[in-house]
């Protein structure tokens, strides 16, 4: 047997990409409340309103810039706002979770949303409305013999904090996000055994706004708000030791930035691969190492960037680490320093994201890399430089499924790029030594995409009777996949027919 007897097979989601109710029992707006609709080569936006009471947006992604001094990040009226209404897992999470249950789920990741607890981000008392829900979700998680894994902070920063003192790049949201992380910890201690800090973290090098609520682009504007982000993490991981210390708490990186290849092998190209792979090696570094590496230091020496260190943040980042490290796996990136050589989709918000064509490597639906070898390097690359135990917390394929005329799904694709992950993953554990502890498939019920905004982008086992257009019943089918990984979760991996 390639897994260990207790191996996390399961399925990932975000609050704020399947709940919806973003009112109902006091939930307060979070930075995913202001992102409009987009598609695959049309980006979101970000709504506000000035100072004179004008709605204006900004662009999701590219260079990112501040709205008009003293504006206001809102909701406006006659905007699509697709995170609004998720896919109501909020209401119909029994019969969800009964679906995963009947895949035989070992574990499930979810998010709490912060403002579901306080919901401007700052309140001394929690929300007890929200607190009561994610009891009532974590109870029947249990029930059904699913271990729930906890992502603290899932691109949902409190839309409050964001516009009282501009978020993360404010010192007092690292108490806000302590006093959150620790009343998780004691209400939950016996419920919740797995933690995560921060989603994807390092994904403040490519989208500020998803990480922190940052409108930015700049690292002397970013880095600030990820080393507070740093601290906040080591605080909470110290935190959850003292409260239970059967807690078992992560970083979480996506590592799409981390598997990095170079176009040629020409040299500078080598070098550029490597310089890419290291601002997303960062986070990482710091939060299992305890210290900042000394090329960051050096970057911040060379580009002028002040984090603000104090001696008792080096002091916290010692102590905090973590326990393990988490990370999402979708595709490797290529680079090249040749300016000709074509990305891989030109026509993107995220091309410069993407980076260049690799000929060696098909490509899905959205122009995702799809490579499988990639992600035994990236195991492989992890265990090797931290020696702590890993869990694939996201993986998956972004497809468009069609529903025949009978009802079934047949998302043959989707098992063939699982079946060869898996493949992958199996070799690093047998060959390799890699010590890992489960796998998580991203979005086995389909939900809204983060990154454009779609339901048309569907990742699930578990296909949602959801448009773009915000018609459909939600009514949930079984996809074709469904009974695959169910076969491939009770064999524990071995199944791969």
């Amino acid at each position: 047997m390639s897994f260990r007897k207790d191996f996390l097979w399961g399925g990932a989601t975000a609050a704020n990409q399947l709940e919806g109710a973003w009112q109902a029992d006091g939930r307060g707006p979070s930075i995913a409340d202001v992102m409009t609709g987009g598609t695959a080569h049309k980006t979101r936006t970000l709504t506000y309103v000035d100072a004179e009471g004008r709605p204006g947006s900004i662009e999701f992604f590219g260079d990112l810039h501040e709205p008009p001094a003293d504006s206001i990040f809102e909701p406006l009226p006659g905007e699509w706002y697709p995170n609004h209404e998720g896919i109501d897992f909020y209401h119909t999470y029994e019969s969800d979770i009964a679906l995963m249950a009947e895949m035989g789920f070992k574990a499930f990741r979810m998010s709490v949303a912060w403002s579901r607890i306080f919901p401007n981000g700052w309140e001394d008392e929690p929300n007890k409305a929200g607190l009561a829900f994610y009891d009532r979700v974590f109870d029947c998680l249990l029930s059904h013999g699913i271990e729930p894994v906890v992502t603290i902070s899932h691109y949902e920063t409190p839309l409050g904090l964001v516009n009282r003192w501009n978020g993360w790049m404010d010192r007092r949201t690292i108490d806000c996000y302590v006093r959150y992380a620790r009343t998780l910890f004691e209400r939950y201690r016996g419920k919740v055994r797995y933690w995560m800090t921060f989603n994807e973290i390092n994904v403040m090098n490519t989208n500020a706004w998803l990480g922190a609520g940052l409108p930015s682009s700049d690292p002397k504007v970013t880095m600030v708000a990820a080393h507070h982000m740093l601290v906040a993490s080591a605080r909470a991981v110290k935190i959850a030791h003292q409260v239970d210390p059967r807690n078992q708490v992560g970083c979480m990186l996506t590592f799409s930035q981390g598997m990095v290849y170079p176009y040629s092998c020409r040299p500078e190209d080598v070098h550029k691969a490597w310089e890419l792979a290291g601002r997303c090696y960062f986070f990482s570094d710091v939060q299992a190492r305890g210290y900042y590496p000394s090329y960051q230091l050096r970057r911040y020496e060379r580009e002028g960037i002040d984090v603000g260190m104090t001696e008792q943040d080096e002091r916290d980042l010692a102590e905090g680490c973590v326990d393990y490290v988490g990370f999402s796996y979708y595709r490797s990136t290529t680079v090249s320093t040749d300016p000709s050589v074509p990305l891989v989709d030109p026509g993107s918000p995220m091309s410069e994201i993407l980076g260049v064509k690799n000929p060696y490597l098909t490509v899905s639906d959205w122009g995702w890399t799809i490579d499988p070898v990639g992600l035994r390097n990236a195991l492989d690359n992890l265990y090797d430089r931290y020696q702590k135990p890993l869990f694939i917390v996201e993986n998956g394929l972004g497809a468009v499924d069609t529903v025949d005329e009978d009802g079934t799904i047949d998302d043959s694709y989707r098992i063939d790029f699982l079946r060869s992950h898996v493949e992958a993953m199996k070799d690093a554990v047998e060959k390799d030594g890699v010590d890992l502890m489960g796998y998580l498939w991203w979005g086995p019920i389909d939900l809204i995409s983060a990154s454009t905004g779609e339901m048309k982008k569907r990742y699930g086992f578990i296909y949602v009777d959801r448009n773009d257009d915000n018609t459909g019943s939600l009514k949930r089918l079984r996809k074709r996949s469904f009974d695959w990984y169910k076969k491939l979760i009770a064999s524990n991996g071995e199944s791969l027919d």
